[in-house]
Parts: structure tokens; sequence; C-alpha cells
């Protein structure tokens, strides 16, 4: 159970810890590694590699290709001698990367990639002011916002929305930019200047809409962004994740809360999530609802740690499996393929498959397996298997789906058999057409034992799509594509009193008590 190769190519906001974490994996998985660190960050990729080999990693089997991505990037995804792609960076280089793969290589060779966010935080009226603004600031300006996992929109409860902003703006007026060497600065600079340009112009794009809330001067030199807040309606209004210092907020009413966690689902992204409340109710109604990898209760949202906190997200955000988690190096071994020939019969009706896809999905929330993991004293941590979505198993013959479907139920996943020759009530018959798959709604992996050829065309149609990354699934084992890891972190010092009496009423809580 090995790939021949892999390729990794970095992110270059955690150079070293996501560096060398991929490259273990893979290792450790029994595969070869070409390691593409990102464009701002070789130096630090070449100590990391050098060390490597100076314990003892055989220089065959891990080379470092530093270079610019456009270079050597494109060289790598359009290489048939790569057998597979850990990604960390952003949604669109992800879709360009599988497009390239879809190309170039083998349609079976798999994509690994953790991609960005529009990650929002909740606060109620029953959050424990003090505590919620610290835990912002961390989220929202830490390494600058640099951070996959960094706050980006925050839902604030109007009933308290005036006094907690003089809180949080307070609190902003206390951080210090300068050399991210000094201890005492808690704020350094943004990677580049075209990153400082861009999320400046935001910044003044809001300013000049009458939306800019809070903005902090900068140092005279150097590539600084003021931590910023800007007024927003909602998710409505985040077209675009801003990798930088800026916070995004919105009030909302307490009958609201269902809404913005509709919004949120729709966004389509599903990194990080944070809430603050003291209502255990409302934390189960929230976390239960959401389509999001990491949610963080009571405390901040940035900062997972492997083996106590996984990360990853899922939908634009992520193909999963978590990093750290306990499915990670599985994913870096792929298991025999199946081959049978290409079948021709009936198209299968399209808007019969949507129907059939929409139903299941309707019914799909629900979880497959818990597991606490170890953390510090007074923090739960609780990850959990969630069926992914449906997986559409296209055989190619009626025997090879109804197999397929049967290994995807097997393990608590969601199968939709598309055959020729289908005759059950949960079947439908045909073979589905290419085009179909760059349009079809809500799937979340197809299921294909056919010929090589027909494989990589069914590949080229999913990576046209647009949206989250469908994965092709040629091998027999299907366990890894059919299910989706949550975790949640849960500050359990944070309760703050007795929160059983703000839940006595059935009535959301609307106001914090003077007192």
């Amino acid at each position: 159970l090995s790939w021949k190769g892999l390729t990794s190519l970095l992110s270059w906001n955690f150079p070293l810890a996501i560096f060398t974490g991929q490259i273990a994996a893979a290792l450790a998985a029994g595969n070869a590694v070409l390691a593409k660190p990102a464009d701002p960050t070789p130096v630090i990729a070449t100590i990391a590699v050098r060390l490597m080999h100076q314990a003892g990693v055989p220089k065959d089997v891990l080379q470092l290709l530093p270079g610019r991505g456009s270079v050597v990037g494109a060289q790598l995804t359009s290489s048939p001698r790569i057998n597979g792609f850990c990604f960390t960076g952003s949604t669109a280089t992800a879709m360009t990367v599988n497009r390239s793969m879809a190309e170039h290589l083998e349609p079976q060779a798999p994509l690994i990639a953790e991609t960005g966010g529009l990650n929002a935080m909740i606060v109620d009226s029953t959050a424990l002011p003090e505590q919620a603004v610290r835990d912002i600031i961390a989220s929202a300006f830490q390494s600058a916002g640099q951070r996959c996992s960094a706050l980006r929109i925050l839902f604030l409860q109007e009933d308290i929305a005036e006094g907690f902003e003089q809180m949080l703006f307070g609190a902003m007026d206390e951080l210090s930019l300068g050399d991210p060497w000094a201890y005492a600065t808690d704020v350094g600079p943004v990677i580049t200047e075209s990153a400082r340009a861009e999320i400046e112009d935001h910044i003044d794009q809001a300013a000049a809409e009458g939306r800019l809330l809070k903005r902090l001067d900068t140092p005279s030199e150097g590539t600084f962004v003021g931590p910023a807040a800007l007024r927003v309606n909602g998710m409505e209004d985040m077209h675009r994740e801003i990798f930088g210092p800026v916070l995004h907020i919105a009030t909302f009413k307490a009958h609201e809360v269902d809404t913005i966690v509709a919004d949120i689902n729709n966004s389509g992204y599903g990194l990080t999530f944070g809430l603050h409340t003291r209502i255990d109710d409302r934390v189960e109604q929230i976390t239960s609802a959401l389509n999001v990898g990491n949610m963080y209760i009571n405390r901040n949202q940035i900062g997972a740690i492997v083996g106590s906190q996984p990360f990853g997200g899922e939908g634009l955000s992520g193909t999963g499996p978590k990093a750290g988690g306990p499915r990670y190096v599985r994913r870096f071994t792929t298991d025999q393929a199946s081959w049978t020939d290409a079948l021709a019969g009936q198209p299968a009706d399209a808007a019969a498959v949507q129907s059939a896809i929409d139903t299941l999905n309707r019914g799909a929330r629900t979880t497959i397996t818990t597991l606490d993991l170890p953390g510090p004293t007074g923090e739960s941590n609780r990850w959990s298997l969630h069926p992914r979505g449906v997986i559409l198993c296209l055989g190619p013959s009626i025997a090879a789906a109804r197999q397929q479907a049967e290994a995807v139920e097997a393990c608590g996943g969601i199968g939709l058999i598309v055959a020729e020759g289908a005759d059950q009530a949960d079947e439908i018959s045909g073979i589905l057409d290419e085009a179909a798959l760059e349009s079809l709604h809500n799937i979340a992996a197809v299921i294909l034992w056919s010929t090589p050829d027909h494989l990589a065309d069914v590949r080229r149609a999913l990576a046209r799509r647009e949206g989250p990354l469908i994965p092709l699934v040629c091998e027999t084992a299907v366990r890894d594509y059919c299910l989706l890891e949550r975790h949640i972190c849960i500050d359990t010092t944070a309760a703050g009193g007795n929160a059983s009496l703000l839940a006595a009423s059935s009535e959301p809580p609307l106001r914090r008590s003077a007192a």
C-alpha cells in the first residue's frame, strides 16, 4: 500500500510545521518525496531538508525543489511521473493544480489539499466579554492574520454590540506592531509588499464606503498592515478571503442564529469556526448543523495541536484527511485499483440522478463514530466521523456498482448506484455522461472501475467543475473517501457562573444583566 512517489506543494505561513508534517507522513507511508516550498520561504525549507538528510532520510527519497510556483510547480503538476500531490494554499491554486493533474497524471493520482476559509465566530449575549475579546484579538490578529484558521468575520449579538465593540477596539489599541523578534511585539509585518498593498486596498475601499470601524497606525518602515475592523452585513459581503489582520463585524438578532449557520454553510467554506456562549444547548444546536472541520467553543480558533486538534476543512476548504489525525498517514497510501471494461448503454437521466442526490443528502447528518483526544486540563477535544455526502457508484457494470455501494454503506457512507442494468427502486439505470458530472450538485466523490481512457475522461470532467474538489476513486478500498472528519474543542472552564440559569427560558437570551 504505497505510491511510487509524491510531491508536496507547501504554503508559506507555516514554512516549517506544514512542510515537515507533510513530508514525514509521506515518508512514513513509504513514498519518495519531491518537496516544493512556497516561493517566499525557500531558506527555512532548505535548512529543514538538510537536517532531515543529516538525521538519516536518504537523499534519493527526499529532494528539495525550490523555485517559482509558475515554473517549478507547473512542471510538477504536468509530469506523468508524479503519482500524487499534497498541497496547502489557496482554493484557487488547488483548483489549478487539480485541473493540471487531470490533464497530465494518471487518473487515480490523489490530491490531498488544505485550502482557504472564510472563518466565522458567533458571540451571543451570554458570552463573557473579557474572554471573548481576548480570543477575538488572538484569532484575528495574531501572526498578522496570516493563518488559514484566522477569524475573518465576527457575528456579534446586537444587544451587547455597542459596549462589546468599545472593549474590543480598546484591546486593539493595546497591540504593539513591530519586529517579530521582539518579545513585546504583538503584530508583525505581512509576507510581501504585494500582500500589503492588496490588504490595504481592501481596507481603503471599506473606509471610502463608510464601513471602517477601527484601524491602527503602522511603523514607518516594513510591510505592515494596521489591524482593522470593518462593518459588514453578513456572509453575503465576504466575497474572498483577506489574508491579513482584518476583522469583519456583523451584528445579529437573537432569533437569527440559524440563519447565520445556514449562511456559513452556503458560503461553501468549512475550515474553522468559533463560538462564545454559556448555553450548552446552543453549542449543540450550532455545531451539529455546521459543515466545518474545526470548531472552537469559548476559546480562540487558531493554533491547532497535532494529536489533540487534527486540522483540516471541508467543501472549498480542503479534501481531507485532517493533518495530525488518525486517518492522515493512511491517505498517503493507495490500494490496488480495480479495472473493468467500459460499457455502452442508454444515457442516465441526469435530472433523476440530481433528484436522488438531493433526497439522500437531506438525511445525511449522522455521526459514524467519535473519539475523545488527549489535551490540556480544562479542555475537551472530540474528533468525529460523518458521511461525506453522496458517493456516485458508477460501476461501470451493475455488479461493480452494487459492490461499490455495499462498500460505501458498510463504512457508514451514502452510495447512489447509476449503472446500465439497474433495476432496483433505489438505483438509476443508464450510463452517466461525463458532461453531467460537471453540473451535478452536492456529490462528494465518484467511484468508477473502468478503463484508463474512460477514467481520464471522467477525471477531467470532475476537474472542470467549480466548487469543492471531487475525487475519482479507482480503488477497491473506498472508506477514506466516504467519510469526513470534524473536531470540536471546548474550553470547559469557561462557563463563568451558573449557566443553567441562562438557559432556563425557552427564549434565546437577549441581553446581559447590568450586574
